[in-house]
């Protein structure tokens, strides 16, 4: 029996179910758009096989080893790796064997849609996962895994990925994405600029990044002038290795726009290490301003993604380090906070600015509206915590009447778990196709019109947004 019910996430009054259903028939084998995400590129540089089933679908994914940790799994228990670099020593198998005896704890949750979908049409398994076929399911996929089907540049290509985005630090020497192109495989692997750890004050080891960043540059860094040349110096850089868009991860949305002087004074400030909280905040403000600039000459689509309270426990960054699934959404102000850079660079023609949010109190009253009247913004999809079908259907009801389908950029899916890539995908698919049914059955939207809707947020939007 199939894991997957064929209708999910679909109306379930049957005429509107059968328009969701053909509106999902037509859009379901378009390739796939992933213009943000965090896969690794050494897979794809070397292209040798996942080692086994705990590192493919545990040990990367936060869904998955977050949700066993909330119910007393240890970390440790998982072969999550440590901050000092020390190995996990839990055998994999066991490492398996607890996502299978906890799995129901998945129960309802988009993470459970997305492990049986690779469970289902990756890797051919249509039983249930517990702990009576742990052992099961790890010699099933362990086996395939060392099959040349299962290598990563030939799953790639099953996924029907047409691009896939990278996300890497201003600092990286991008080795990885030097030897994909080298390769000669034709597989899209693109990098994306982020420069938090030379842009944020209170990133760990600052000071020692920036200098690192002038080292790298030939810039002098010392001067507020010679550290915003370095910044161009290695966004061009990154574009020259495919990149599309800058990515920005701050605790706020607050942007500045300084005078020279005042930026100038800031700027030596945080590089001596004595600026406050307060003057971290607005220094890391006055960069995206200055990073909308640089999207003015170089074209790179500016991410920015604000709200996370990262690393909410300090043990857990002390011991396994920085993004181990102890991030927490937080309230967040955009219209107030956002208003200096749009006062600045809000109406200048082809700039793109992509807001992302964990904050879903402000899509009505504050993301859509700002997205419907400046010609910079697009509303980055619901993500994080809100990929699912309850969050997507959320968002659409909350922007849709106030900026429309074409001020959004389509999907991605921001994933370390290369398997659920097409997963996500696919539930964003059928939550939206489910979206324009209803407004098609209710007399909002002509199914002519959702045919087209439905392929612009499947493919298009993303593509124009990330200039891919």
């Amino acid at each position: 029996m199939p894991l997957l019910n064929p209708n999910r996430l679909f109306p379930t009054e049957n005429r509107t179910r059968d328009l969701a259903r053909g509106l999902y028939q037509s859009i379901e084998n378009l390739p796939i758009i992933s213009p943000h995400g965090h896969c690794d590129p050494r897979w794809f540089a070397e292209n040798q096989r996942f080692p086994n089933p705990a590192e493919l679908f545990v040990v990367p994914d936060h869904y998955a080893f977050r949700m066993l940790v909330s119910r007393g799994v240890t970390m440790e228990d998982l072969s999550i790796p440590r901050n000092d670099g020390a190995e996990g020593i839990v055998d994999p198998k066991e490492v398996w064997r607890s996502l299978a005896k906890n799995f129901h704890l998945f129960r309802g949750t988009p993470t459970s849609m997305w492990l049986e979908h690779s469970f289902e049409q990756v890797f051919g398994i249509d039983v249930a996962l517990s702990a009576e076929t742990a052992d099961f399911y790890y010699e099933t996929i362990d086996k395939k895994l060392a099959s040349p089907d299962f290598l990563p540049r030939a799953l790639f290509e099953r996924f029907n990925i047409e691009v896939l985005s990278t996300t890497e630090s201003a600092l990286d020497d991008l080795k990885w994405h030097k030897q994909i192109s080298a390769s000669g495989w034709d597989g899209r692997i693109v990098t994306t600029y982020r420069p938090d750890a030379v842009v944020d004050p209170e990133f760990e080891g600052f000071t020692q990044n920036v200098s690192a960043l002038g080292d790298l540059t030939g810039e002098d860094v010392s001067s507020w002038i010679g550290y915003l040349r370095a910044h161009r110096v290695r966004r061009e850089f990154f574009k020259q290795h495919g990149a599309t868009a800058s990515d920005h991860g701050h605790l706020t949305a607050n942007t500045a726009d300084l005078s020279k002087v005042d930026a100038e004074e800031l700027y030596s400030k945080v590089v001596s290490g004595k600026a406050s909280a307060t003057e971290a905040d607005l220094f890391r403000g006055q960069m995206l301003t200055e990073m909308a600039r640089m999207s003015l000459d170089d074209g790179l689509t500016l991410q920015i993604h604000a709200g996370s309270r990262r690393n909410h426990h300090a043990g857990v960054l002390s011991v396994y380090g920085r993004d181990k699934g102890f991030d927490i959404p937080g309230r967040t102000d955009y219209v107030e906070a956002l208003q200096p850079l749009l006062n600045t660079v809000g109406f200048e023609p082809g700039l793109k600015i992509i807001l992302f949010t964990l904050d879903e109190t402000t899509y009505s009253r504050e993301l859509a509206p700002l997205a419907g009247a400046y010609p910079c913004l697009l509303l980055g999809p619901p993500w994080w915590f809100f990929d699912s079908y309850e969050g997507i259907k959320r968002f659409r009801e909350t922007t849709t009447e106030t900026c429309g389908f074409y001020n959004t950029a389509g999907f991605n899916d921001d994933t370390r778990a290369f398997c659920s890539i097409p997963a996500r995908h696919d539930v964003a698919r059928r939550s939206d196709c489910a979206y324009l049914a209803n407004l098609v059955a209710t007399g909002r939207l002509r199914e002519d019109e959702a045919y087209q809707v439905a392929y612009d947020l499947t493919y298009k939007l993303a593509k124009d947004a990330y200039n891919l």
